[in-house]
């Protein structure tokens, strides 16, 4: 698995799943539950993992929809 987005944000992690999931590509969200950590602040980023295969068609649907992806 290939790290796709990484967000502190969880309405940015919810739209790029949808968008994902609209074209068939599976998206596993990581750190989820990090807020425990962080007293729910929200200041440890979540990270969106697509397999190796999908990654360059995964960035290409985040592109065209104006969400910033990790490189």
């Amino acid at each position: 698995m290939k790290e796709l987005l990484r967000t502190t944000d969880p309405t940015i992690i919810a739209f790029a799943t949808a968008l994902l999931e609209g074209e068939g590509i599976t998206a596993f969200e990581l750190d989820v539950h990090m807020s425990i950590l962080d007293g729910g602040l929200g200041i440890l980023p979540r990270r969106l993992m697509v397999a190796d295969r999908d990654l360059f068609l995964a960035r290409a649907i985040l592109r065209d929809n104006g969400v910033e992806y990790a490189q």
